[in-house]
């Protein structure tokens, strides 16, 4: 976190790091009042704290459903509100959630329901936030991989580092979020795949963000039917 901060900073950015529990409201409100305090307001909020467990509902146990449960779906919802009065008075206010298009294809749920269950509850938050803060101007889109992105979750809980080499980086999550925040605020209710919304965009290459140069073949990511 704080890497990334110096990062941001030594490119002419301003970035202010704070150690958050997203689980623990009072820890959410604490974070909101020290970025209003340094930046005067918010514009964008991103929900993108995630935990995982691909396994199914007989081997998870009901602690860490919770666990993915409180860290996903409700705080998502926790940040949103708590975002919302300041989110109010900004003329481009938008909240991104990092969560996949609603599937309902049982392949989706025979192996990991507890983890669905989560992730989904942050996308239906999309559909229905996004309609009920259209008339405070406030955007409310999903943005989602079409391919495996080259993170800690895919090291570790998804197929280990072997995955690398059929992922791409988290540059083209981050590209095509700057394409979903700098939009107009009716672009709204939105679950968005990465690609898809660069080439909405103009952006055609994407070479570049393969972990391995000159890949072609890419693991596609769950929730996507290839």
């Amino acid at each position: 976190m704080h890497s990334v901060a110096e990062e941001i900073t030594s490119k002419g950015g301003k970035a202010l790091p704070v150690q958050v529990d997203v689980r623990d409201e009072k820890s959410i409100e604490t974070m909101i009042e020290q970025t209003v305090s340094q930046f005067g307001g918010i514009d964008v909020l991103v929900n993108n704290a995630g935990a995982i467990r691909l396994s199914s509902a007989e081997n998870t146990p009901i602690k860490r459903f919770d666990l993915m449960h409180q860290v996903n779906t409700r705080a998502a919802l926790t940040s949103s509100l708590c975002a919302l009065p300041y989110l109010e008075k900004s003329d481009s206010a938008h909240i991104l959630n990092l969560s996949p298009p609603i599937n309902l294809s049982p392949k989706w749920f025979k192996d990991y329901t507890p983890y669905t269950i989560t992730k989904y509850g942050m996308s239906m938050q999309t559909l229905g936030l996004a309609e009920e803060f259209r008339p405070k101007n406030i955007a409310v889109n999903s943005l989602w991989p079409r391919t495996s992105i080259a993170t800690a979750a895919v090291e570790f809980e998804a197929g280990g580092k072997e995955l690398f080499n059929v992922s791409r980086t988290p540059a083209i999550m981050a590209d095509a979020a700057y394409a979903i925040i700098t939009s107009e605020t009716d672009f709204t209710g939105n679950h968005c795949i990465d690609e898809d919304i660069l080439r909405e965009k103009g952006i055609t290459e994407f070479d570049h963000y393969a972990v391995v140069p000159g890949t072609t073949d890419f693991f596609t990511d769950l929730y996507i039917d290839q």
